[in-house]
């Protein structure tokens, strides 16, 4: 307990629950801490004394010990944590004749970890190991134990490992839960086949991306009569495998998300399930959740069926092999990718014409090396072979929340996890109207739906155009983050009244809920979850954990790539303005860097104009504006920062202006000197690396 007359100064308050407030601890270099709590305008300070065991991230409860007066800032101190963001640390283990410590390589501060001689796991001294705390009360070290040895030579592995700690996600399974996994059996019971419809014998494929092991939909197709169809969009139904509250699905729920790296997955779930018993592989019988569509040729859908089947897939596509067979006319299946790639870009042309909004998205693939070291970087482009699965699980997903919608329990709807999107913040909107007037672009306020159609008018307009890019992104950014939560307010970005993820249960915990209240109602037997909010938040927040390990992961490999070009010069664009320099995203490899304001100096003095998303020089009127074409050279490339560093190169006919607008006497401005060159490497283009709180992450619907 803490010593109560260590505040015996401070002006106390009353020590009863209605004083103890939730919220999560942020701890800054320094080692001050700050609890955050929703809801709550300041933050409560919290010196590191009173920490309690807390560490940076955690969930806890505060009890204010001081209330600050009128303008002061509250001090506190943690009563208890409720849920720690990290258990796994990265770092260096120091031995003694007696003990171990452990000391984490971290920016925030924290304890070192006391290690047991016999929980070395085979380290030595000064080792780089994995540790997980195991044992952590008050007053005292925290305890744990090595989990894994690591090798100080692959600096690729210690990066992506340490990504994915620092954002609270374990790299191991606990024991039990690799054990539970792997009791569950190969083969299916008789029994549970005949409680479900039999989809074996129609024809059934998958399409996924060429390196993917978890395939977690399928697409079936078969002619019925009266010239209709019947489309079934097949999920490996990961709820019969995973039961509630078991360890896998407690785990589960800790992890809410797998995590896509540039060279691994940190998965949701054991790859026992992930990878075999629910990935729907070719050639093996399997048990899946389907959306069943009896539908027109135009894409009109008759009538539809939700409920268990099983499926036997007759075919692994990739989607360059969809995408050859749609281009070429030629192929296996190719009538009945035909068919459905059609009837897709039906439904795709049908959503933007309801109020869909048609921003096109960026996404980075790296070519590795056998060491995880980058050689290529490509561009993913989104071509109609992903157009046809991503309508198809649109589909089945919006079907669901719609017949979950109308189910009412004592006339109020049941606590479900929908998937929304909001409305654009006006705040953010304001601005960018003002900015896309100088381009021509009028916006129609009157609606959500007009804002939608004048967003839309304007992507359409500006297609090849300069201004296309800073217009998308800036748009990007005016937008909400699409959440889940029980409260259904539509998908505003998809044009959607009712949403929710029932297509990726492998990979997304939503999903697997979706499945169990969806099972819940077929079977007439539903169980209100009143904690179903705060299971969605949960969600939420490890999604967006799992944005920011992916997007620091594909910046360190952007900065490792770059560390080949430094002093080569690229053309870029620029991609972000701010009081202290630009950023800029180059063509040919859509690698982000930073030209600070102290680069620029010795040439003018440069004022920020926020509302133009520019930099304008004072004395020259030079600008450098969101979406500009500008020439830069990489001088510097630092993996443990992940960042990127870029000058602005000058040319010629750039130089003059500056020097006859200082020096109108002055003569022309000699050539660039011999050795001064534009880089003429050929590798292939690649996608947008933002730094944290730039915006510009992946899309996820």
């Amino acid at each position: 307990m803490k010593n109560k007359k260590k505040h015996k100064d401070k002006k106390k308050a009353p020590a009863d629950a209605a004083n103890l407030l939730k919220g999560r601890l942020d701890v800054t270099r320094s080692g001050m801490g700050f609890v955050l709590v929703e809801g709550r305008d300041q933050d409560i300070l919290v010196r590191p004394g009173d920490f309690n065991t807390a560490l940076h991230g955690d969930t806890v409860r505060v009890r204010i010990v001081n209330a600050g007066g009128r303008n002061g800032r509250s001090q506190g101190e943690v009563v208890d944590v409720v849920d720690r963001k990290q258990l796994e640390f990265l770092g260096r283990i120091e031995i003694s004749a007696s003990f171990a410590f452990f000391i984490a390589e971290s920016d925030k501060p924290m304890p070192d970890i006391y290690v047991p001689l016999a929980k070395l796991n085979g380290a030595v001294n000064s080792d780089k190991v994995i540790v997980r705390i195991t044992e952590w009360e008050k007053n005292k070290k925290p305890q744990g134990e090595v989990i894994q040895v690591m090798d100080k030579s692959d600096e690729n592995d210690l990066a992506m490992k340490d990504i994915l700690l620092e954002n609270g996600f374990p790299i191991f399974f606990p024991e039990n839960v690799l054990e539970d996994s792997g009791r569950l059996p190969d083969l299916i019971p008789a029994a549970e086949i005949a409680k479900r419809r039999d989809m074996r014998d129609t024809l059934t494929f998958t399409i996924d991306p060429v390196d993917a092991k978890d395939f977690d939909d399928a697409i079936s197709l078969r002619r019925v009569d009266k010239g209709e169809l019947e489309i079934g969009i097949h999920i490996a139904d990961v709820s019969y495998y995973v039961e509630p509250e078991t360890a896998l699905d407690k785990e589960a729920y800790t992890r809410a998300t797998s995590v896509y790296l540039p060279d691994r997955v940190n998965p949701m779930l054991p790859e026992r399930i992930s990878n075999e018993l629910c990935s729907l592989r070719p050639h093996e019988d399997k048990l899946t959740f389907s959306a069943i569509f009896r539908m027109l040729p135009d894409g009109k859908v008759k009538s539809s069926w939700l409920g268990r089947t099983v499926i036997h897939s007759d075919h692994r596509f990739t989607y360059e092999e969809v995408q050859e067979i749609i281009e070429q006319k030629t192929g296996l299946h190719q009538p009945e990718l035909e068919l459905l790639n059609d009837i897709a870009q039906r439904l795709r042309k049908g959503r933007f014409k309801k109020g869909a909004i048609n921003f096109s998205s960026t996404e980075v693939r790296f070519k590795l090396d056998e060491k995880g070291k980058p050689i290529g970087i490509m561009v993913k482009e989104s071509k109609e072979s992903h157009q046809l699965v991503e309508e198809f699980m649109l589909l089945a997903n919006r079907a669901v929340a719609e017949y979950v919608g109308k189910i009412k329990v004592n006339k109020k709807p049941i606590p479900f996890p929908y998937r929304v999107h909001d409305t654009p913040d006006k705040e953010k909107l304001t601005p960018f109207i003002e900015f896309a007037k100088k381009y021509g672009h009028v916006f129609d306020l009157s609606t959500p739906q007009a804002i939608a159609k004048s967003f839309n008018d304007m992507l359409q307009d500006v297609k090849g155009r300069p201004e296309q890019h800073v217009l998308e992104q800036l748009g990007i950014r005016t937008m909400a983050k699409a959440i889940y939560t029980t409260e259904n307010i539509g998908h505003y970005g998809l044009g959607f009244e009712h949403y929710c993820h029932f297509t990726s249960p492998i990979r997304r915990y939503p999903d697997v809920m979706v499945h169990r209240v969806l099972q819940e109602i077929l079977d007439g037997k539903i169980e209100i979850d009143k904690k179903m909010e705060a299971k969605c938040k949960q969600s939420s927040e490890r999604e967006r954990a799992a944005m920011e390990s992916e997007r620091a992961a594909n910046k360190y490999k952007q900065v490792e790539y770059m560390q080949g070009f430094l002093g080569d010069e690229f053309e870029g664009v620029i991609s972000g303005v701010a009081s202290f320099g630009f950023w800029v995203e180059t063509v040919e490899h859509k690698c982000e860097g930073l030209v600070s304001l102290n680069s620029l100096m010795e040439y003018d003095d440069f004022r920020h104009i926020e509302s133009d998303y520019a930099l304008v020089g004072r004395r020259s009127g030079r600008r450098f504006r969101m979406g500009d074409k500008v020439t830069i050279k990489v001088i510097s490339a630092n993996l443990s920062k992940r960042q990127l560093d870029y000058e602005w190169v000058i040319t010629a006919a750039e130089k003059n202006a500056v020097r006859i607008e200082l020096d109108p006497v002055a003569g022309p401005v000699e050539d660039e000197q011999p050795g001064k060159r534009k880089s003429s490497h050929k590798k292939q283009g690649g996608a947008r690396g933002k730094q944290a709180g730039k915006g510009g992450q992946k899309k996820r619907k």
